[in-house]
């Protein structure tokens, strides 16, 4: 199964990348703190749609 890490601007998707491991996923998501690239939101989600973690900027 594949999960996809997606990042959001507020003018919609900024960028995604495709893992094959959930526990990858959420660390690269975790890990890489885009907040100087105007990013506001990232989500780690399954290939059925499913979010399977979210993280939002204040």
């Amino acid at each position: 199964m594949a999960f996809t890490v997606i990042w959001y601007g507020r003018q919609g998707i900024i960028d995604k990348v495709i893992f094959d491991a959930e526990k990858v996923a959420k660390d690269h998501a975790i890990s890489t703190r885009r907040g100087d690239e105007g990013i506001i939101c990232v989500e780690v989600r399954k290939d059925n749609g499913t979010v399977v973690f979210s993280h939002a900027e204040n």
